[in-house]
């Protein structure tokens, strides 16, 4: 073989490249053109999980809303919302493996069970992603001042102050997002972290003051109701919520199929083991140093109560950082169903639109973000504290996702059998996790009709309006519905003699 006589299929190579055939049936452009595409990091990614889960703000806050029903059976609680996570994350990752979707949850609906279900899917998934950013937003500006008045005296605790501070977290998030998902991202993870290396190094203190007797104590405790753990159950899987985040970030994640899953995957497991390991260790503390879990404020109490109570100072503003990133991962993964939904055609055309410079959905942000700062601006001024605010969205905010994951896991089963990919151990465990939660949902709202009245009947009332709206729309823009499931897919540009 010489240089002069090339083998035939070099010959053939080289001209495949030189004029390559085309790819019949391959679009120019992608439904969710103007996003950024394949250029987010797995770091950036599982960021944007973590952020929306808050873990931080987590440890220090449920397990004193998980005490209130499940008493002594707190650590059953969160390992069973544990174990249904996992399951529920296994299900969601069969839709991740094959559909880069900004809309995540919508999206994965609509391609298993069609547009009606899919538009009840998008509505709890708004609900979900939008009240729990109003949690991050209130816990951030409570955490906030209280830190502030450590440092500044009794004036920082007036109310002007607590609505600046509102104020100024939503200023921030929205200028934090602005500028891009890599920067939210990292700004995210590095909020998140630290916050966590805080509460953590508590915790380890907290366990080593304790004797033996006091750290088996927890195991030993009488045992509880059937129905209380249940309930718990319930409250302990609002923690988990917003662990699917990643998935809205599947155009714009490098690698998508790998990077999304695997992040999913990594945050269920990690956020449940450092839940458990949290709620042990306030069980434990709580029992040895006579602590009621009241108000979500028994870590600062373990703090104060171990002589570490700097760290407990530090804590307030570690648990402001925290419901931050919370607020800013949440805006994130909204701004994108947002953005979904107007491409569709399902919301006004206007939230569709990206800022070519940055490309952001800043149409979309600009719409969120206000609302976002809005109602908790209102629950300030109608009298209610941050602790009573931040129990009613949680509330509101759980069972919209909670709704939204009912609906996507049902959808799988019927996903996998339209692309012929159809298993028994997946449609096993979609129903598990689907049944699940379907009564993880009805448990929470009979539990939150006695607690939380005022929220359930907003549920109630969101629930009302995403209907009229879809009634709507299925009057006057059938042919979006009849479109509902937009994804990121294989482009011109993505192949050799695409057209």
């Amino acid at each position: 073989m010489t240089a002069q006589n090339p083998p035939d299929r070099l010959v053939a190579l080289g001209r495949a490249i030189a004029r390559p055939p085309v790819v019949a049936g391959v679009a120019r452009n992608s439904p969710m053109a103007g996003l950024e595409r394949r250029t987010v990091g797995f770091v950036d990614v599982l960021a944007q999980s973590i952020g929306a889960v808050a873990p931080a703000a987590g440890t220090a806050t449920v397990p004193a809303l998980i005490a209130v029903q499940a008493g002594s059976g707190v650590l059953i609680a969160v390992a069973a919302a544990w174990l249904l996570a996992i399951c529920v994350g296994a299900t969601l990752n069969q839709f991740a493996l094959r559909l880069a979707a900004p809309g995540s949850l919508y999206t994965f609906t609509a391609k298993g069970l069609g547009a009606g279900p899919a538009f009840a899917a998008g509505a709890g998934l708004l609900v979900g992603y939008g009240f729990i950013a109003m949690f991050g937003v209130v816990g951030a500006a409570y955490f906030l001042q209280s830190f502030l008045a450590v440092l500044a005296g009794s004036w920082a605790a007036s109310g002007w102050v607590a609505a600046a501070l509102l104020v100024g977290v939503g200023a921030v998030c929205f200028a934090v997002l602005r500028r891009g998902i890599r920067l939210s991202a990292r700004v995210t993870l590095v909020i998140e972290l630290a916050s966590l290396l805080v509460i953590l190094a508590l915790l380890a203190v907290v366990l080593s003051r304790l004797s033996p007797a006091e750290l088996v104590a927890p195991f030993t405790a009488p045992r509880p109701a059937v129905g209380g753990v249940v309930a718990g159950t319930a409250v302990a899987l609002t923690a988990f919520v917003g662990f699917e985040s990643a998935a809205s970030l599947g155009r714009e994640a490098a690698r998508p199929f790998l990077t999304v899953p695997r992040t999913i995957r990594w945050t269920v497991l990690g956020v449940g083991a450092v839940y458990l390991l949290s709620s042990y260790t306030q069980l434990a503390g709580a029992g040895a140093f006579g602590i009621a879990f009241d108000g979500g404020q028994a870590v600062a109490r373990l703090a104060s109560d171990t002589d570490v109570a700097a760290v407990g100072t530090l804590l307030d503003l570690g648990l402001a950082a925290s419901f931050t990133a919370c607020a800013i991962a949440s805006l994130t993964a909204l701004a994108r169903a947002v953005f979904t939904l107007g491409r569709e055609g399902v919301l006004p055309r206007a939230v569709g639109r990206i800022e070519p410079l940055r490309k952001t959905p800043y149409r979309a942000l600009a719409l969120v973000v206000p609302v976002t700062v809005a109602v908790p601006l209102v629950l300030h001024a109608a009298g209610w504290s941050p602790w009573q605010s931040l129990e009613f969205l949680i509330v509101v905010s759980a069972a919209g996702y909670l709704f939204a994951y009912v609906l996507a896991t049902a959808a799988l089963p019927a996903f996998l059998r339209r692309i012929g990919e159809s298993s028994a151990r997946t449609d096993l465990v979609a129903v598990v996790a689907a049944g699940g939660l379907g009564a993880v949902l009805i448990t929470y709202l009979a539990v939150s009709v006695e607690g939380e009245p005022v929220a359930v009947i907003v549920v109630g009332g969101l629930a009302v309006l995403a209907a009229l709206w879809y009634l709507y729309v299925r009057r006057t823009r059938s042919r979006a519905l009849a479109g509902a499931g937009l994804f990121d897919h294989t482009t011109s540009s993505d192949l050799l003699g695409g057209s």
